[in-house]
């Protein structure tokens, strides 16, 4: 009586596993022969419409690519300008551990204020602090922002607006001379400027 169950249950799981539903390849190709025509259909209509739809696409196109060639034109015109503007500044220098602005550099000042006052309609002032090898790190960054802000004032007291100026220091971390000698280090004594857009 077991092997009869047995036989019948196996015989009636292999038919069940025998219908098994499977779409039909007719229905596949059905499937894509209806994207085919509704593709064609579209492309019908934009030929039946004059190319309309083309045309938008291609007067897109073109008015994007003046935009970026406008604003490439632009964007090297800036780039020439701050340049141009960047090469009239002249560096300040001071002596060794002085953040005041010495006698001589003074006409300096007087120039790189009236750059600043015609740069600052269209551009920002970037002041940079440098310091000599001599001292420590933490004292040389702030001797350097006190250098800046000496600067600053200078700038401000000459007509250029405060909030047009940024300052940063970079104590004795970027210097332009690294001969140990008193020529060198006077040289890395000074405050840069730079343009920002």
């Amino acid at each position: 009586m077991k092997k009869r169950v047995l036989s019948s249950v196996a015989i009636a799981v292999l038919l069940m596993s025998g219908c098994s539903s499977k779409q039909p390849a007719v229905d596949q190709k059905d499937a894509q022969e209806e994207s085919v025509v509704q593709s064609q259909s579209q492309s019908d209509s934009q030929s039946q419409n004059g190319g309309e739809a083309q045309d938008v696409v291609t007067e897109e196109v073109s008015s994007d690519m003046q935009t970026v060639g406008s604003e490439s034109m632009e964007s090297k015109t800036n780039e020439e300008s701050m340049m141009q503007i960047q090469s009239k500044f002249q560096t300040i220098h001071f002596d060794f551990d002085k953040y005041n602005i010495r006698a001589d550099q003074k006409p300096i000042l007087e120039l790189d204020a009236e750059v600043a006052k015609k740069a600052q309609n269209s551009f920002k002032i970037k002041l940079e602090g440098n310091c000599d090898e001599w001292g420590s790190d933490e004292y040389n960054f702030a001797l350097g922002l006190k250098r800046t802000k000496s600067v600053k004032e200078g700038l401000v007291a000459r007509g250029v607006s405060s909030e047009k100026i940024t300052m940063v220091s970079y104590g004795e971390s970027n210097p332009v001379c690294t001969e140990h000698t008193k020529e060198c280090w006077a040289k890395n004594r000074r405050v840069d400027f730079k343009i920002l857009p």
